[in-house]
Parts: C-alpha cells; sequence; structure tokens
C-alpha cells in the first residue's frame, strides 16, 4: 500500500526536508497537519517543474511524497456497533494515504474525529512513502506535457519526476481482496491517495467539471432529456433566489450564483462524454446529475470515479423497456433486484453475490412517487410495479434468437431491461454508496411497442419532467436523513476499513 517506488536512474533525489510526525487528539488540527505537508510537497514538486521549465539545470530526481494519517488500538473493545463505520475491528496499526486535503476537508474531520472517539486513541500524521506523480500535484485541468518548453523538450519527465503508477490505483482494498504483508499496516480507507487522484483526474476528463463541484447525492440518467429538464429547473431555481441551494454549475465549470439571471462567464463547450450539472449547497449537500449516456461501461466507469468522493447516495433515473403486457408507456419501476448480465463488474463482483434492494432509498423512492404523482397505497400501483430488472449488454438483442434472452427474462420474474441500473447498483454495493433505480417504461419490445421516434414523442414530453421531479424529490429526502441511518451495515463486509 506504501511500497517506496526506487529508480534505477543515476541521478539523486531531491525531496523537501523530512517532516516529523506529529500526533493529534483533535480532528481539525490533524487536517490541517495534512493539508499543510500536502501543500508544502505538491508545491516543492510544482516550483521544481516551473523552474526546469524556465532553463534550469537538472541535478537529481525530483521526488515529494504524500501526508498520510496513521492509528494504533490495542484494544478490541468495541465501538458504538450503531454505526457502519467510524471504528475498526481489531487491535493494530492502520494507515492511509491523504490527497487533496481541501477538497476532502469535511470528510476527513469527521471521520477522524470518530476514530478518536470511538478507540480513545490520537491519530500520528506524517509523510508516506508513496511518490507523488507530478501530473497529480498540479491538479485537474493540467496538461503537464504541453506546460514544458523547449528545455524539455529533449527529457523524458518520467526520469525527473515521479508519475501517475498503476500498481498504487487499484481497488484491491475495496473489492475486499486487499493482504497486507507481515507488519504492514491495515488499510484504514478504501482508496489510496494515488487511486483518488487518478479518479479526479478522469471526473474532471468525462464531465468537464472539477470534483469540488460534485455534491453528495447523485443522480444519473441514460438521456439528454434530463439534462435539459434539470437545466432549466434550476435556472429558475437560481433567478428565483435559490431556496437553499447556492449555485448551479454546467459543463466548463460554467456557474450561475443563486439570485443570478445568467452565469458569471459565457463561455461555449464542447460537450463532454458523460456531462454533469451539480445544484449545490452548503456542505456538498446538494444534487449533482450526470447523463451516462447508453450502456453499462459509461455506467461503470463513471461510477468507479465517483465513488473516492465517498457520497451518501446515488440513484438511477432513466428509460427501460417493459416487459410485461399489463404495462403502458410512462410507467414507473421501481428495482428491488436485479440480473447482471451487463458483465463489466463480473472481475470485481461475482454475479453470485446478491445486490439487495436498500429500505431506507426504497421508501424515499416510494414516497416520492406518491407525492409527485398524487396515487397512495394501492392506487400506486396503476402506475408504479416494484420488482426485478434486468441489465443486459446488448443493445440489440431483440436481433437474435429471441427464446434464450425471453427465457431467462421470464425466469428471473424481470419486470424491466435497461443497460445501466445493474452496474451503478452493483458499483455502489462493492464501493458502500447507498444505491436505488427507478425507471420510466419508454418501451415495450415483447408486445409491439418498440422505441420509434413518432411512438416515443409524447412519453417524453409528458413524463420526463414528473420523473426528474421524482429523483430530486428522492434525493432531497435522502439528504434529510441522518447519515448514520443512511450509511447503514448491510453494505459492510466482515472486515471493512474505518473510513465511510
Amino acid at each position: 500500500m506504501n511500497t517506496r517506488i526506487f529508480s534505477i536512474s543515476p541521478l539523486s533525489f531531491i525531496s523537501p526536508s523530512p517532516a516529523e510526525p506529529r500526533v493529534f487528539d483533535n480532528a481539525v488540527a490533524a487536517v490541517d497537519a495534512l493539508t499543510e505537508l500536502y501543500e508544502r510537497n505538491t508545491r516543492f514538486l510544482i516550483d521544481a517543474f516551473d523552474a526546469l521549465a524556465r532553463g534550469a539545470p537538472v541535478t537529481g530526481r525530483y521526488r515529494a511524497f504524500y501526508p498520510q494519517v496513521r492509528i494504533e488500538t490495542t484494544s478490541f473493545g468495541h465501538a458504538d456497533s450503531r454505526l457502519s463505520y467510524g471504528h475498526v475491528a481489531a487491535p493494530g496499526i492502520y494507515t492511509t494515504t491523504i490527497t487533496r486535503p481541501k477538497l476532502f476537508r469535511h470528510y476527513l474531520k469527521e471521520q477522524l474525529d470518530l476514530l478518536m472517539r470511538n478507540h480513545s486513541v490520537p491519530v500520528i500524521v506524517s509523510e508516506s512513502a508513496t511518490p507523488i506523480p507530478l501530473h497529480f500535484a498540479f491538479g485537474e485541468n493540467a496538461h503537464v506535457e504541453a506546460s514544458a518548453t523547449s528545455s524539455l523538450a529533449d527529457i523524458s519527465l518520467r526520469d525527473i519526476f515521479d508519475t501517475p503508477d498503476l500498481t498504487n490505483t487499484d481497488d484491491l482494498i475495496a473489492n475486499g481482496e486487499y493482504e497486507a504483508l507481515p507488519g504492514e499496516p491495515a488499510p484504514l480507507a478504501p482508496f489510496t491517495a494515488q487511486r483518488i487522484d487518478y479518479s479526479l483526474a478522469r471526473l474532471s476528463h468525462y464531465t468537464a467539471t472539477n470534483a469540488d463541484h460534485f455534491q453528495n447525492f447523485v443522480l444519473f440518467t441514460n438521456y439528454q432529456f434530463y439534462i435539459d429538464e434539470f437545466a432549466a429547473w434550476a435556472r429558475k431555481l437560481m433567478a428565483d433566489g435559490g431556496e437553499g441551494y447556492t449555485a448551479f454549475v454546467e459543463p466548463g465549470n460554467i456557474i450561475t450564483p443563486a439570485g443570478s439571471h445568467k452565469p458569471e462567464t459565457d463561455v461555449v463547450v464542447r460537450l463532454p462524454q458523460m456531462p454533469a450539472y451539480h445544484l449545490k449547497k452548503k456542505g456538498h449537500a446538494g444534487i449533482t446529475l450526470v447523463n451516462i449516456g447508453v450502456g453499462p461501461s459509461n455506467a461503470k466507469t463513471i461510477t468507479d470515479h465517483i465513488a473516492v468522493l465517498r457520497p451518501h447516495a446515488w440513484l438511477m433515473v432513466g428509460h427501460c423497456a417493459g416487459l410485461r403486457n399489463s404495462q403502458r408507456l410512462g410507467d414507473y419501476v421501481l428495482a428491488h433486484a436485479y440480473v447482471r448480465e451487463d458483465h463489466v463488474l463480473d472481475d470485481d463482483l461475482p454475479v453470485w453475490v446478491p445486490i439487495p434492494a436498500l429500505a431506507e432509498v426504497q421508501q424515499a423512492l416510494e414516497s416520492a412517487v406518491e407525492e409527485v404523482t398524487g396515487y397512495k397505497g394501492f392506487e400506486l400501483k396503476r402506475i408504479m410495479r416494484t420488482g426485478t430488472v434486468a441489465t443486459i449488454d446488448n443493445r440489440n438483442w431483440e436481433l437474435r434468437d429471441q427464446r434464450g434472452p425471453v427465457k431467462r427474462l421470464s425466469q428471473s420474474r424481470a419486470i424491466a431491461l435497461d443497460m445501466e441500473s445493474a452496474t451503478i447498483a452493483a458499483n455502489g454495493f462493492r464501493f458502500r454508496v447507498p444505491y436505488g433505480t427507478l425507471l420510466c417504461v419508454s418501451d415495450r419490445p415483447l408486445h409491439g411497442e418498440l422505441k420509434l421516434p413518432g411512438m416515443a414523442t409524447a412519453f417524453y414530453r409528458t413524463q420526463v419532467s414528473q420523473h426528474l421531479q421524482i429523483g430530486i424529490r428522492a434525493v432531497q429526502k435522502l439528504a434529510a436523513m441522518p447519515i448514520e441511518r443512511l450509511h447503514s451495515r448491510k453494505l459492510r463486509s466482515f472486515y471493512e476499513t474505518a473510513f465511510q
């Protein structure tokens, strides 16, 4: 986890002066120390690069290390068992590398405070043995190679700086596959610093918005119609004062603050692969909406990266094929189980692992449907069914011999078919992020209603706005819950990291 990387280069290492470990019994002071150390070490790398770009001679390899936090406990004493995180399972030494402490400040304060209170031990802040890659020291939106001047044109950056290393960016900890070597500390968090930095860079690339804009409650959709509706609603909300939301952020980091009728900057941005829109609230308690497009690959990719931000919940609100003759276009499907034929997570989460419905999320979604549509109790069954959603990786499954797919769908009791929902739910399960799915039936391929432009026009016009408002109402309900209730123990395995 913190293996020092040695170079075969004959150049000697040039590093900041070693930082002495510091002991803290106050979470705020510990996070301040982590921030100070991280800022010092990244500034060292940036300054070294800038000097070389201006023509300074190369006199060695420049290296600085991520900060880390460590605790040691000698007791098997039980912490508050009602909590799903904030404690370790057994005596030992636990550590994790830290990156971007300003971005994760609130999260780090909460996690460290819980550890110190639950185990009555201090935390130790020090330098780790994991180098900070130059690219990550610059942060998001930086193209280091493009910044190099002619004085660096003939020099490989890998010869004089550390670069991203895939051996430090895996998901072994989150997957429950990490095994510490004898005498090595156990992991304290589900992701290492380099794994987080990698995802922060990928988020900026895929969504065209910076990581600090992401909110703790995330909606995913597979159609641009939802984005258009969300943007129109959010802009009106900003013009009317925000109602508790502070800003609306669009791709390109275009910000419309509460109380404004237009963005602070008017820039035309080419939409990225998976554009993200953020309705911000203090404490990251707002809503992020991401258009993931069609297919399980995108669904896995974006949730792999958003997971490092440790959101409180993510929900899928998109379109699906209704599989029952009793369903109509525009009906809703609340998933309580999933058939996983998406295959993109088979190596990380075996298909025999059940993906359970989460009561807190299910109740929020059903309650939101009732409030927005006006249907309650038994009447709600007129427009919504609860059942199994199947996710497949072949959009044109209808063109194959249908006996195989249709037989499997019937045996599974599936009531809807899509290409993203099971992937998002499974990755939520894998990364301990509460998840849920509410889909809207947009076609019924087994019953003569294919998704064709003329047939879908009326559906899109009438249902998208209502469906989106249901999703927004659901995440608002989840945001109002105590966090310890939302992050329940049902997503935790036998031996978990202490950090949420």
